[in-house]
């Protein structure tokens, strides 16, 4: 099948989401002008939903221009409304999409990388990483693990830990354990897309709330669990994903008395916490109602598979640990092995450091490029985010950004309801160098300032 809807990014009736997912793929540049959709019958089918919502969505579709309907031949992208195949956007050059750390010379991952390797092959032998290990991390992998937390949250004990092949099965896996189908979690208005599919995947509902400077506004966050009774509450309180937002220690202990309060437990998400080491996690102030997820993913590299949760208690440890063993089973032992050498022997801070002081010089690189342009960012964060002012179509501005070679993301991929705040997130740190990045800024800075029509930003 030539095209089906993206749902979960929806939010409304099913025929609804239909409308608004054919509606983003033909503004995007997905579906062009002429394209033959699926008929009624194979879109339900392949959708698992009734021929008769389908149906509805199509007639809406048609009433809003979108698609033309030919008896005896099929239904059509509208030859008016959408663009045609030689006005789709030309390949993305600079893609600030993913939000990456910045790889800086200085960080010299290769020969970090090799040298690890060298070390764990001279004191063991790769064949020792072979088999199968211990769900969770070995004693000694937690051990290291739990002096490494220290320095974030002084009461981490390896006892509590359990190591995961990256944050977002940490999520999921937390959501298993706290949750059933038709449960609610509260997360920010804005939240990581990786905490929407794990909801979606499990028929957990996200419910978000408002947020300012800071990330959620404690009268909000306050209300929602009142009203919804939430299983559990799931933020990034440090560097928020996508807004940047950072709590100050006023706002977290609001946030930890909710939490206390209202008898509900935090997933902490603090994959950003090592770019701002001064900054203390809620998890100091309700240790045993937090799960505390950290990860190398933002401050090193995604493709290092290693997390840690520390988990409230030896009770949660236990069900989480199990919950790993049933669906990943265990992290990537050699993986997991160079990155408890790197922190044993000091080397994953200096890499950080390293990694923290390139994050700092990009985004001085935007402060130079973006003057003028209103937008929200941390001294080393990876990303920042711009909101869009009344005038400018998010949809629009993307599709005109792509044409001009640069991706970022709309706040469509991070909306937890309806009322989500608009803006773009762009990733500085997926810059491949600081040259590239200054044209990909340069693009962005002159795409919001100029009309969306326009052919040739640069």
């Amino acid at each position: 099948m030539d095209w089906l809807p993206t749902l979960g990014e929806w939010h409304g009736p099913l025929f609804q989401r239909i409308v608004d997912a054919l509606a983003a793929d033909i503004a995007s540049g997905r579906l062009v002008r002429g394209q033959r959709l699926p008929t009624h019958r194979a879109l339900a089918n392949a959708l698992g939903i009734d021929l008769t919502t389908v149906t509805r969505a199509y007639g809406e579709a048609r009433r809003r221009g979108l698609l033309d309907a030919q008896v005896g031949q099929g239904t059509f992208v509208s030859e008016t409304t959408a663009r045609a195949a030689a006005d789709l956007p030309a390949p993305v050059n600079i893609d600030l999409s993913m939000n990456l750390p910045p790889q800086p010379v200085e960080a010299n991952l290769d020969l970090r990388i090799a040298q690890g390797l060298e070390h764990i092959r001279a004191a063991a032998g790769f064949s020792a990483f072979l088999s199968y290990a211990r769900p969770g991390g070995s004693a000694d992998e937690r051990e290291v693990a739990a002096s490494w937390l220290q320095a974030r949250v002084p009461q981490a004990s390896p006892e509590r830990i359990v190591v995961y092949p990256g944050t977002q099965p940490i999520i999921f896996n937390a959501l298993l354990a706290l949750t059933s189908p038709g449960d609610v979690v509260v997360t920010e208005a804005l939240t990581f897309p990786g905490v929407k599919a794990a909801a979606a995947r499990l028929g957990v509902q996200l419910v978000g709330v408002a947020m300012d400077g800071e990330g959620a506004l404690p009268g909000a966050l306050d209300e929602a669990c009142r009203k919804h009774k939430p299983k559990a509450v799931y933020l990034v309180p440090t560097q928020h994903n996508p807004t940047t937002a950072t709590m100050g220690a006023a706002r977290r202990k609001a946030v930890a008395d909710i939490i206390r309060k209202r008898g509900i437990v935090l997933i902490e998400d603090d994959v950003y916490g090592p770019l701002e080491p001064q900054v203390s996690p809620i998890a100091n102030l309700i240790p045993d109602r937090t799960y505390y997820a950290a990860s190398m993913a933002k401050c090193i590299a995604p493709a290092l598979r290693v997390a840690y949760l520390l988990a409230p208690d030896l009770a949660a440890e236990q069900k989480m640990r199990a919950g790993l063993q049933a669906t990943l089973l265990m992290p990537p032992s050699l993986m997991v092995a160079l990155l408890t050498h790197w922190l044993r022997a000091g080397i994953a801070n200096d890499i950080i450091r390293a990694i923290r002081s390139e994050a700092a010089a990009r985004q001085h690189l935007a402060t130079r490029f973006l003057k003028g342009v209103t937008y929200t960012a941390r001294p080393a964060s990876h990303h920042l985010w711009m909101p869009l002012p009344p005038h400018l179509e998010g949809t629009d501005l993307l599709s005109h950004l792509m044409r001009n070679g640069l991706a970022v993301v709309g706040e469509d991929a991070f909306a937890a309801g309806p009322s989500a705040p608009r803006g773009l997130r762009v990733s500085l740190g997926a810059a491949r160098n600081r040259a590239e990045l200054s044209h990909a800024l340069q693009v962005l800075a002159n795409a919001v300032k100029t009309p969306v029509g326009a052919r040739q930003v640069v």
